[in-house]
């Protein structure tokens, strides 16, 4: 959020805005396959570089859930001393996520690579199904093997509060994706956080709206109508860049949205009331179809969409050259691998930078095959392929 919310969905409110298939594994010695580690060097460990020219790190507008500055991903690194000091340490990992997708497949490798490379053993990998009972007890499950660093997506904050909390207190040093349970502290009770660059993420689809649209026409924009500040973040950063840089590309009528399913609806109700509408912002992939589904029913082939996260529908239309121009696409392997790398800072007892950001690649059909690979580290689905050659 497969979760399409960042490639991974947030249970927000009375809406569940992703499931994903329930599943437990747990590994023993040598039982972790990964690629070799990249970023293993002579003279220590460090995240590999995305392959794919990505935006700027905006490391001086994101920050973090508590206001917190954030540092970039390159910035996060083991020495060859501390490296060595690590992989002498006989240390166990275990990788809890809250759903099963492409996303949560790269950035497990990301973390396997890393973890592969410091000789520590990953001895779980869970999928909670988007459900914070299932994480809970994930959680307890683990915990009575004893490992030294969790990894992990806390879905619902008050009760990851609770479901952290023995993990917390037995010493293990808990990496956070996006999201803080409540009352946690940076330091204290999680060693980081590691996320997308929230800014450059909306940036990056401004610009894309804006270079597609040649900075004219008028915008429809759907925004995450949710108190959630990883999305809040993303879309208010499209919205102050496209009002910034494309002052003849105003946004002519907006609305929130909590549930996905509503996203049809929300742009087919924009369209009768603006006809003048010819572009759409749309806050990730899962709406996106929605909005997609309207401009068909309308018969509008002349609107262009953005939208943030990769996802086979999205793409798909993108390659068959329709209303989809761009979409804005994190890297979840630089994810896993950076949250790795902060998991041995807590064991190693080195102050880690409280908020990191990963970059963002900006997609469009021109470079379709190599984004996909180079954020979500797999092939593009064959469908795809096929489209961008008809």
């Amino acid at each position: 959020m497969t979760g399409k919310l960042h490639r991974r969905t947030f249970v927000l409110g009375t809406a569940a805005l992703a499931g994903g298939a329930l599943g437990f594994r747990m590994l023993g010695v040598g039982a972790q396959e990964a690629s070799p580690a990249a970023g293993a060097e002579a003279a220590g460990l460090a995240a590999p570089p995305v392959t794919i020219a990505t935006v700027p790190l905006a490391v001086d507008q994101t920050k973090g859930p508590h206001g917190e500055s954030a540092t970039g991903f390159d910035a996060v690194s083991l020495t060859a001393d501390e490296l060595a000091q690590i992989q002498g340490g006989d240390y166990k990992a275990a990788i809890l996520m809250h759903t099963s997708s492409a996303f949560t497949n790269a950035l497990e490798q990301g973390a396997g690579d890393a973890f592969k490379a410091m000789n520590i053993e990953v001895i779980a990998q869970t999928d909670a199904g988007m459900d914070p009972a299932k994480q809970q007890s994930d959680t307890e499950t683990v915990l009575a093997r004893n490992p030294n660093i969790i990894l992990t997506l806390p879905i619902d904050p008050v009760q990851a509060a609770a479901a952290f909390r023995p993990a917390v207190d037995a010493g293990v040093k808990l990496v956070l994706l996006s999201n803080v349970p409540d009352g946690f502290e940076q330091g204290k009770d999680y060693v980081g956080i590691v996320t997308d660059d929230l800014f450059g993420i909306g940036r990056a689809a401004a610009e894309m709206l804006g270079d597609a649209m040649g900075g004219q026409g008028k915008v429809g924009y759907i925004f995450h109508d949710a108190d959630y500040y990883v999305t809040n973040r993303r879309d208010e950063a499209f919205k102050t860049v496209l009002q910034e840089q494309y002052p003849d590309l105003p946004i002519a009528d907006e609305q929130g949205m909590a549930n996905p399913a509503d996203a049809e609806s929300i742009a087919s109700a924009m369209l009768t009331r603006d006809p003048e509408i010819n572009a759409f912002y749309v806050p990730w992939a899962e709406p996106a179809e929605g909005v997609l589904a309207a401009l068909r029913a309308a018969g509008r082939d002349d609107v262009k969409v953005v939208t943030i996260d990769l996802d086979t529908t999205v793409a798909l239309d993108m390659a068959q050259g329709g209303a989809m121009v761009g979409i804005a696409a994190d890297t979840p392997y630089q994810l896993g691998f950076t949250m790795a790398l902060i998991g041995a800072y807590g064991v190693l007892g080195k102050e880690a930078p409280p908020f990191t950001i990963v970059p963002t690649i900006k997609v469009t059909r021109d470079n379709l095959p190599e984004a996909w690979e180079a954020s979500l580290h797999e092939a593009p689905p064959q469908e795809i392929l096929d489209a961008l050659k008809a």
